[in-house]
């Protein structure tokens, strides 16, 4: 039997509010814009771009804010099943420096830790392919227990998962719960990415990328993507008792970045886009990396102008 969804995205939906004035840090921006946002959010919305069908799981406010989000999500063709609303928690917000580097942000985090077991059903979860969560969204109850109960029931139930580990110490002060956490996740043998950022803020800036890979490939992982900005990416794929192989492939020359904001989220959209078409690992990588090269062109969402998928699946 075919599974109708082919993405769950559980975790975070914020409101970015993006600073206008362009490499500043936030105390120096003066004006912001507002955007839809959250990592498993912006997949989501990534993915029905794409014409996937994801199913988004997220906890917003009954307010100003929520009401704009539930549009935006419509609008996107995305479905509200899975999105709840509360009357005594806001909707959360989040600030962030418009860059072409790794972003500076403040989050303001409320309704989006309120994602409950109701929301993930069993046969939720039997209808999906993939699983994907982020760290920030397991960074705070009861969030995490509903995320990693959730894991091991899509687990069992034939899903593949996956992991954004876009830690931040300021999402996330407890360091060790953290490791143990994604530990524990990564024991499910998720697809996992990870950026060169991350990693120097959840292990230290002087670890090498080796120790990063058999970090995740001895938690069970057997695909570990390590996203390294303007360098590109590596892949390192480890099936169960064999040696792992690598994949080391540049950026995509860009001439002009607008915002950085997103940047991840669209990489791994066209990753797991590929992943589910059933491409090799450097096609699907090439096709993460164009996907990632056109968001770093647009401020906000993917643009609407563009034949993504024709552009993507013309990739080899």
């Amino acid at each position: 039997m075919s599974k109708p969804i082919d993405v769950i995205c559980v975790g975070e939906i914020l409101i970015d509010f993006i600073g206008q004035q362009r490499d500043v840090p936030i105390e120096e921006t003066r004006d912001y814009h507002r955007y839809l946002g959250g990592s498993p959010t912006n997949v989501a919305m990534n993915m029905a771009r794409l014409g996937l069908t994801p199913r988004l799981v997220c906890t917003t406010g009954r307010d100003g804010f929520g009401a704009y989000m539930l549009e935006k999500l419509q609008e996107n063709g995305l479905s509200l099943a899975s999105v709840k609303q509360l009357d005594d928690e806001p909707t959360s917000v989040i600030f962030v420096s418009q860059t072409t580097g790794t972003p500076d942000f403040i989050p303001y985090r409320k309704a989006d830790t309120q994602i409950t077991a109701d929301q993930l059903p069993d046969e939720l979860l039997a209808q999906a392919k993939i699983y994907h969560t982020t760290c920030f969204a397991l960074s705070r109850q009861p969030a995490r227990a509903t995320i990693m109960d959730g894991a091991r029931r899509a687990k069992e139930a034939g899903c593949t998962l996956s992991i954004d580990v876009n830690y931040a110490s300021r999402v996330w002060p407890d360091r060790k719960e953290a490791i143990e956490t994604i530990k524990t996740y990564c024991s499910y043998n998720p697809l996992v990415k990870v950026s060169e950022d991350d990693i120097a803020r959840l292990f230290g800036d002087e670890v090498a990328q080796e120790k990063v890979f058999d970090f995740f490939h001895q938690a069970g992982v057997e695909i570990v993507c390590l996203t390294l900005g303007s360098k590109g990416v590596k892949l390192s794929h480890k099936p169960l008792g064999k040696e792992a192989t690598r994949i080391e492939l540049p950026a995509k020359k860009i001439d002009v970045i607008l915002d950085a904001t997103g940047a991840g989220d669209a990489f791994w959209s066209g990753f797991l886009f590929a992943y589910l078409q059933e491409f090799e690992m450097e096609r699907c990588l090439k096709i993460a990396l164009s996907l990632a090269a056109i968001k770093l062109q647009n401020v906000g969402r993917l643009p609407q102008n563009v034949d993504l998928l024709s552009e993507l699946l013309g990739i080899s």
